[in-house]
């Protein structure tokens, strides 16, 4: 029997995940190793995090068929400020409370940044993936002139701890860029601007091929205008957009009152402006994955043809069980650690309408956030408070159905279809 005429079920696996990788910077956060006399290594959990994805990738006979970092991969920067905002007239000024946190140190060069070049070396060359870079992985972020800290700060009010300003990514660049062993010459990396700052990346799986694209931190009009570019390119297929800075937790593309980079430069373009400007004008665009919020959020709006665009916030740097499991007392500024958390998007397209079964997963307690009896009650206070127990269970255990997908991206299987005979 011809290959074309056998069954679906017979041709292609219809299932597989997505593993997203929520800000793993305190992992990787120098001050929390043992070295520096912390009770544990944290950046364990994240080797733990890389192995538990390399070890259930298709090419290692398991089910993740693609992988998205979303950013914030490393703590801490190696420089005040970098040279193009030196020459463009910013200016940086102290800040009491943030520079405690933010000081920049060669230890993002002795640990944190070799210690993700070690973690990510493990699925290199097994699957495609992407990498996108968030504030903390530029080479400065300071608190900007125009912007300072307040003499006395307003909870109610987050600004009045100063507004930082992220620039420069020749670090990020170095482990990840475009010409890095990473993503030189693969095949699936199929475009990059700035060096690698911004990326795309195609892979087939479930009978589609799929675009990705990765946007930098609050992205310029030029890195807008080359993902569009990008998607002319590969017409028809059904495509993903990875960016650090998105939604809030309540849902709202807004950005955290204190790290604004629209605010503070008008060059970056905010959550809002990306989706009005690129997100909503691209009909390809069907899923939108970011971090840097603590917490998780869902929404769908229709984009500017009329279809459904999903949007996922996962980020989980601001759990701190381990720590408390490991005698910590939070006094003053709380430990955030992860806890292992992540996401793992698996597209199902066995049934009439094709399925996203979203589950957060913790490879330290090894269990689903749905199956943990403690879940709510270790997270759902400093996350989502006003919501009961199952429904802060829901933002992080649900399905989104692609009522739409099949109709609109019946070219992709076709691609995918051509491809294969």
């Amino acid at each position: 029997m011809a290959e074309q005429s056998q069954p679906r079920a017979e041709k292609q696996d219809q299932q597989f995940t997505i593993a997203v990788i929520p800000d793993t910077q305190n992992y990787l956060d120098y001050t929390h190793q043992k070295a520096e006399g912390f009770p544990f290594d944290a950046s364990a959990m994240f080797i733990e995090q890389m192995q538990y994805i390399a070890d259930n990738l298709q090419s290692a006979g398991g089910h993740i068929a693609f992988v998205s970092s979303l950013g914030d991969v490393w703590q801490h920067q190696s420089k005040s400020m970098d040279p193009r905002h030196v020459e463009r007239g910013f200016k940086r000024v102290p800040n009491p409370l943030l520079d405690a946190h933010f000081a920049p140190t060669e230890q993002v060069h002795l640990f944190e940044m070799p210690k993700a070049h070690e973690g990510y070396s493990l699925i290199a060359g097994k699957v495609p993936f992407s990498v996108v870079p968030g504030n903390h992985d530029h080479d400065a972020m300071w608190t900007d002139s125009k912007f300072p800290a307040a003499k006395q700060f307003n909870p109610k009010d987050l600004t009045t701890l100063g507004v930082l300003h992220p620039g420069g990514l020749d670090n990020f660049r170095s482990v990840f860029g475009a010409d890095t062993e990473f993503f030189k010459d693969k095949p699936w990396y199929v475009s990059s601007h700035d060096g690698g700052a911004d990326s795309a990346q195609v892979f087939s799986a479930g009978g589609y091929r799929f675009l990705h694209i990765g946007l930098r931190f609050d992205p310029p009009d030029e890195t807008l205008a080359w993902a569009a570019a990008v998607i002319k390119r590969f017409p028809g297929l059904p495509t993903i957009v990875s960016t650090h800075n998105y939604l809030n937790t309540d849902g709202r593309r807004l950005s955290n009152a204190i790290i604004d980079g629209h605010r503070v430069d008008p060059v970056h373009n905010n959550p809002e402006m990306v989706w009005e400007k690129f997100i909503s004008k691209n009909d390809q665009i069907f899923l939108v994955l970011c971090g840097h919020q603590h917490g998780q959020a869902t929404r769908m709006d229709d984009n500017d043809f009329g279809n459904p665009v999903w949007q996922l916030l996962s980020d989980y740097q601001g759990r701190n069980q381990t720590a408390r499991d490991a005698g910590i007392e939070m006094k003053g500024w709380p430990i955030q650690i992860g806890d292992g958390w992540m996401r793992l998007l698996t597209f199902d397209f066995r049934g009439e309408v094709p399925t996203i079964k979203v589950r957060t997963y913790s490879t330290h307690y090894q269990v689903e956030s749905a199956k943990h009896p403690e879940y709510a009650d270790w997270y759902k206070h400093q996350e989502q408070p006003y919501m009961s127990d199952d429904q802060f269970i829901g933002t992080d255990h649900f399905n989104v159905k692609l009522v739409d997908f099949r109709q609109r991206f019946a070219a992709a299987e076709r691609l995918a279809d051509a491809g294969r005979n």
